[in-house]
């Protein structure tokens, strides 16, 4: 097996600019969305209409998504796999976690990574980002979401044996984030 790569953050850090990068910058890497994959297949099975209707399906129904995209993952024989998905879900139900026990098992990641950024900052993204469908959030929240990816992160890479990561993204430094995880994975190589 090859390197098999987790990032993760809550919605607004710029993981997704984070993870571009690094797949840009580390040679030979394959960059999954595990978010597309659920939405895939609730497309399919006619269950959702967009990304941002997994989070209000019944927690049953999420977890089905999960595990089927967890699977599909899980065989992929790349070099390098840098998935990007999210540590939890905020729903109706409360917060839900994104890789619980057997999903992150499945996914047998290697490293985890944690993307950061101060509630500030997350704020002002998820504002200037037009496409998503988001709840208001107060700062309270921000900050509560933040404490609870780290401890998520802690939770995974027990689960895992994976060793973590977290890495800050303050505005205009995801190239620089980008290269401070590729240059990581690189010392995890030699």
């Amino acid at each position: 097996m090859g390197l098999r790569v987790v990032v993760v953050g809550v919605p607004g850090v710029g993981k997704t600019t984070v993870v571009e990068g690094l797949v840009s910058e580390y040679s030979g890497a394959k960059l999954v969305n595990f978010g597309t994959m659920m939405l895939k297949t609730g497309l399919s099975l006619k269950w959702i209409k967009n990304r941002d209707d997994i989070r209000k399906l019944t927690v049953e129904r999420q977890r089905r998504l999960q595990k089927v995209a967890a699977s599909k993952i899980s065989k992929m024989k790349d070099r390098t796999v840098v998935v990007d998905t999210h540590l939890f879900i905020r729903t109706k139900e409360g917060f839900w976690p994104g890789l619980p026990f057997d999903v992150v098992r499945a996914l047998r990641p290697t490293h985890l990574v944690l993307v950061q950024a101060s509630p500030e900052e997350v704020a002002k993204r998820r504002a200037a980002d037009s496409r998503r469908y988001r709840d208001s959030v107060t700062m309270d929240d921000l900050a509560e979401e933040l404490g609870l990816a780290r401890s998520f992160l802690a939770v995974s890479s027990t689960l895992t044996g994976a060793p973590m990561l977290m890495v800050n993204n303050s505005e205009g430094k995801a190239a620089d984030v980008a290269s401070e995880i590729a240059s990581m994975l690189r010392g995890a190589v030699a």
